[in-house]
């Protein structure tokens, strides 16, 4: 195996990029670190580019890479010295991954997420990596088909979404979007409802009927769901609180909606 100990190796380089959205944007990759992550990507048959490796992990990892797991990627050592310079985590787990982003179309992906009676999430600018990951993951979860990302939601191939997400970016399907407008428009051509949860309703969100076909939107974590969607929206719903609590966290919240599916 090639060990790399020059900061001029352009699969360095290629690393150090994918730390920047507008790389990523461009490329169409995206970092992973640790083993479990590495894992997930395997069994999820996402397309693995390069493996590297921690110097001082090799002696252990040897007959694993050796056996042909990682389907036809590059395998490759890194000083540790330079390996430390691309871990995204204080405690880093000795191996980083770089995954190509879904190659599909928008249309395909559309498609395969709207063209049945299958929920999917939507993202109105959430901006804190944990929640997006969190929700894609909790999505996966509870049987929802895909996620609906609009303009101003932070980037979800960020390493912080990725490790809140555990996994299940290899496999949600993703739909981007840059205006409310254009997603209602396209949910609705599908005869998807368009879910929002706010104060001014008298829904309580286990009252409705969410098994299928809706779009759930879950707003920023600051400035809630856009007017424009609550406006657009079919339903709107609430999570009934006691005490003095003004809301809750955008993942909890979605969390408990998303599973109210399965409930039912």
């Amino acid at each position: 195996m090639i060990v790399i100990n020059s900061n001029e190796n352009k699969n360095f380089k290629l690393c150090s990029q994918l730390a920047q959205k507008k790389f990523r944007d461009k490329l169409g990759l995206y970092l992973i670190e640790g083993p479990n992550l590495l894992e997930e990507a395997v069994n999820s048959d996402a397309d693995i580019k390069l493996v590297v490796f921690n110097e001082k992990m090799l002696p252990g990892v040897k007959k694993i890479w050796e056996t042909g797991i990682y389907k036809g990627a590059e395998v490759f050592g890194m000083s540790e010295k330079l390996f430390e310079k691309l871990a995204q985590t204080e405690a880093s787990q000795g191996v980083l991954g770089v995954i190509k982003k879904n190659s599909k179309t928008q249309v395909e992906v559309e498609n395969g997420i709207l063209s049945n009676a299958g929920n999917v999430i939507i993202l109105d600018r959430l901006q804190d990596p944990g929640n997006i990951g969190t929700i894609i993951r909790t999505a996966e979860a509870a049987g929802y088909r895909g996620v609906v990302v609009l303009k101003g939601t932070a980037d979800i191939y960020s390493p912080k979404v990725i490790r809140a997400a555990a996994g299940s970016v290899f496999r949600m399907p993703v739909l981007f979007f840059e205006s409310p407008a254009q997603a209602m428009e396209l949910l609705k051509k599908y005869g998807k409802k368009v879910v929002t949860t706010c104060f001014d309703t008298e829904n309580n969100y286990y009252d409705i009927d969410l098994k299928k076909d809706i779009g759930l939107v879950i707003g920023n974590e600051g400035n809630g769901i856009c007017r424009e969607l609550i406006e657009g929206s079919d339903i709107r719903i609430k999570i009934p609180m006691t005490g003095i609590v003004e809301s809750l966290n955008a993942a909890v919240a979605a969390g408990i909606v998303m599973f109210e599916a399965i409930r039912k």
